[in-house]
Formats: C-alpha cells, structure tokens, sequence
C-alpha cells in the first residue's frame, strides 16, 4: 500500500509534516500552535478556579472547547460568525467533537471543581482542521493542567488526564485507502472518515461518510488501521514535545 506516491511525494500512510509549538501564547494558562502540513490551527487553553453552577459541589471538574475559523483561513474569505449573528451548525459540530475527545481522558473528579475552556481557532486551513485542533489541544489541556497544580488548585497527587488522544483523518481517494488528506485530497475522496484515538489505541469517535461510492467492511478496516497508526504517531510528538524534547 505504501508504494503508491502521492501529489505531495507522501506515502499513502505517511503523515504530514507535523509541528506543535508548545507555549505559544504568552497569556493563556497551556497552549500549542500546531501544524498539519498547510493546516495551523491555534489552541489556547482557559483554567478557572470553579465549575458551572450545575456542576457546583459535585466534587468534579468540567472541560469543554470552542472551534472558529478565521476569515481568511481558506483561499477566500468568509464573514466572522459573530457578525453573521449565529454560530454555524459544523462549528457546533466540531466544537462540540474537540469536547468530548478531551473529556474522554480526563478524570473528572482528580480536576476537582475546575474548569478548562480550549479554543481552537484555525489560522490556515488545508484539510483536517477538526483533527489538528483536537491533537493541538491535547497538549494546551495538558499544561493548563500542571498550571492549575503548580497554583494549588488541583492536587499534586491528582492524576486528571488518564490517557492521551490524538486525531487523523483518513480517506479513500481513486480506490485507494489514505492517510491525514490535505484540502486538494479531501475534496476528492470517495470516503471520508475522522478518527480519534487514545493513546492506549482506544477508539473516542469515528466520523466516516460515503461521498461517492459506499465502502466495505475490508475498506473499513483498512481505514482504521491507517487512522490507528497516525494516531500513535502523533501520541509520539505530543509526548516529545511535552517533554520538553
């Protein structure tokens, strides 16, 4: 399968060339600008001493996420939702996706009654948004964290992230199954799919369509396999670069 070269000399289980820049703002509590090829998205993470009131005396803590594209991130440019007066149904979407990928390795309780807010924002867009801010994520989450032990609100024996997760796309372009598309790739795939993996190769969310013709259980596999193995990939640079490495 790796022998097929594609338009930008990759393998088809080759990602793209991938960088997080650790600490890239100077005011948010954890965050990370990272790169997927020609993607850059920007996730800065928000820590708040305190929950929800629906959550309050619960003993547990609450993580969630916000996602937007700037108006220039793509090749023309598009009005700001908040001046359109309404968040679109796929920023829902997607907001709602980088969510619960996070939460599915927090411990809730070990948080304590702490809030993290990630916003992901999309600087440039080239393919695969959903999947580079749900990784870049991560990273942002994991320092907001040792900054709300390093304040004392979380306790220094607390074990809040249980695991790590990453994210890829994968897709089947020409009958051929395809690792982390980019834009050019995407648009043309007869299928579709997102893939979001923990650390320990546990599947959080499978995102996959048909966009032309309907695939098959050996496809499918194929697919996962490809999207499992970027994941672990990427679990190698998120765990280098919180290392410090």
């Amino acid at each position: 399968m790796s022998e097929i070269i594609r338009a930008d000399g990759r393998a088809v289980d080759d990602l793209r060339p991938i960088t997080i820049e650790r600490g890239w703002s100077a005011h948010a509590e954890g965050s990370a600008l990272i790169s997927f090829g020609g993607t850059k998205v920007l996730c800065t993470a928000s820590f708040t001493n305190g929950v929800p009131r629906w959550l309050t005396g619960k003993g547990k803590g609450w993580v969630t996420a916000e996602y937007a594209m700037l108006p220039r991130a793509t090749n023309s440019r598009n009005d700001r939702e908040s001046i359109k007066g309404k968040v679109g149904g796929r920023t829902h979407e997607i907001s709602r996706l980088i969510g619960r990928a996070l939460r599915a390795v927090v411990d809730t309780k070990a948080l304590g009654e702490n809030t993290i807010v990630i916003d992901c924002d999309v600087l440039q867009a080239d393919g695969g948004t959903r999947t580079a801010a749900i990784t870049g994520a991560y990273v942002a989450l994991a320092d907001a964290i040792e900054w709300g032990r390093a304040k004392k609100f979380i306790g220094q024996k607390a074990t809040p992230l249980i695991d790590s997760v990453a994210a890829v796309s994968v897709g089947i372009i020409d009958g051929t199954p395809m690792l982390d598309l980019a834009y050019v790739e995407d648009v043309r795939a007869e299928t579709d799919m997102n893939v979001v993996v923990t650390g320990r190769g546990l599947f959080v969310e499978v995102q996959g369509t048909a966009e032309g013709a309907p695939f098959d259980k050996r496809e499918l596999d194929a697919l996962l396999e490809l999207g499992v193995g970027g994941c672990a990939d990427l679990r190698d640079i998120q765990t280098t670069v919180l290392a410090g490495e």
